[in-house]
């Protein structure tokens, strides 16, 4: 009797062992697969197992794929599992499978994939037309705004073509307005592609022409003092003011406003700030911008995403500790402001900061450029601030790192050092001509847009 009951007993618990089984085999084959999404972009980089991309929305990433072969420059369609993340160096994401093909153009033979409806649209077949009639090494130098040389700067602009030159404060010392207007109109005349003439007018602390009492009756004074004396209508009247001087003395390119968000006065930036909350900042980048148009002269917002309370990049890195939520409630206000108000061009500092990409300065990390260009909605020029500051210039392939990263421009005191380095990775294939194409078209669509390209008004 009791081997019987023992018997029966290992009967039925063998039984619920199979059926509880069989709930967990058939569970489990319930459970779907990961689901597996797709992404149209194309190919700015490959290396070491990694391709970073770039897609319709300017956002960049870089995926690992064991074996990757894609050409730079090509469109690729990526099937992948898990989400996507714009801050993150490498997706953690896997890729299921890839197919590229070549990049499709228009009528006028401009990729597809350049075309948005961006704050220079107007112009994009314009400045298609134009990029057809360059060569690769001045659609280089179209990417390139170079600190002023000096007694070489015309030999130097016909043998490059240089986007531009940036000139400081010894550039204009005891000069007449109209020598200043000579000078400008001598480096017009040495390029097929007229040239951005850029200065850091902000006043106050930083004056490049109005410390030269031949060029102005007074230094332009800073933010700080114009708001405590009169208001947004004296920031306003301000920078009328001084957009026509800067445009009758042959500047197109005010490399200001600070926009900074800086309320304590022991900060590196609060001097050259507005040093007002992000409300008012805001509304200050909103007045500066708003006021510049129509005058001749764009103004550049910086230094994104915000300086904070950094130490000096012009002498060493320094690392932005807060969260990004401090970051996007107190410092992106002012920059969004003012590319609501119709900003054209932005300056991205060499802060590294923690939140958003701890290995990178920001003028280096596609993070900090898709916070703008994602985030934000920038569809303008974006700009490093010089690469010869303590902050980067050790860096090794930073110009190259730069252009990954999503500028359009790169501000250089080496620009032969740069040009060779970019032509070099052109050809060795690291970097296609594709995304130099891209950053020249938007420049040339810019400087449609300002003017300077005289055949939009025939």
């Amino acid at each position: 009797m009791e081997k019987k009951y023992i018997l029966g007993l290992a009967a039925v618990m063998t039984f619920t062992l199979f059926v509880f089984l069989g709930v967990a085999i058939s569970d489990s084959l319930k459970t779907p697969a990961a689901k597996t999404k797709s992404m149209e972009a194309t190919v700015m980089w490959v290396e070491n197992d990694q391709v970073t991309v770039q897609d319709q929305n300017h956002i960049i990433y870089t995926f690992a794929i064991n074996g990757v072969q894609a050409d730079v420059g090509s469109n690729i369609q990526i099937e992948y599992t898990g989400s996507l993340n714009k801050n993150q160096n490498i997706q953690d994401g896997k890729v299921v499978s890839y197919q590229t093909s070549p990049v499709s153009v228009d009528e006028y033979g401009i990729s597809t994939d350049w075309l948005d409806h961006g704050i220079f649209s107007n112009y994009y077949t314009l400045a298609g037309k134009k990029l057809k009639e360059l060569t690769l090494d001045q659609k280089i130098a179209q990417l390139l705004l170079v600190r002023y040389p000096g007694t070489s700067a015309v030999e130097a602009l016909k043998k490059y073509q240089f986007g531009g030159y940036v000139f400081f404060e010894k550039d204009f010392t005891g000069k007449l307005p109209e020598e200043v207007q000579g000078m400008m109109a001598e480096l017009q005349d040495s390029v097929k592609v007229p040239i951005l003439t850029a200065v850091d007018e902000e006043g106050g602390k930083v004056v490049r022409i109005s410390s030269n009492p031949k060029l102005a009756t007074e230094k332009f004074k800073s933010s700080k003092e114009l708001y405590t004396s009169g208001g947004f209508d004296a920031i306003r009247q301000d920078t009328i003011n001084k957009s026509n001087l800067l445009h009758n003395l042959g500047i197109n390119l005010n490399l200001a406003p600070v926009v900074d968000v800086s309320t304590n006065s022991s900060d590196y930036m609060y001097d050259r700030a507005f040093g007002q909350g992000t409300d008012l900042t805001s509304t200050y980048a909103k007045t500066v911008i708003e006021a510049s148009k129509g005058l001749g002269v764009s103004y550049t917002m910086k230094h994104f995403p915000g300086y904070g309370n950094n130490a000096d990049t012009h002498v060493s890195g320094t690392t932005d500790t807060r969260t990004y939520d401090e970051i996007l409630a107190n410092d992106l206000p002012p920059f969004k402001a003012g590319i609501d108000a119709g900003g054209e061009a932005i300056l991205v500092s060499h802060n590294t900061v923690n939140s958003i990409d701890a290995s990178n300065p920001a003028s280096l990390s596609p993070s900090v450029h898709n916070v703008l260009r994602n985030e934000l909605g920038f569809t303008g020029i974006i700009m490093t601030d010089d690469l010869a500051m303590g902050a980067v210039s050790s860096i090794d392939n930073a110009v190259i790192k730069a252009l990954l990263a999503g500028n359009d421009i790169i501000m250089v005191t080496d620009y032969e050092g740069a040009f060779n380095s970019i032509k070099k990775a052109v050809e060795d294939g690291s970097i296609d001509e594709n995304l130099i194409e891209k950053n020249a078209f938007r420049i040339l669509a810019w400087k449609y847009a300002k003017g300077l390209m005289y055949e939009n008004q025939k």
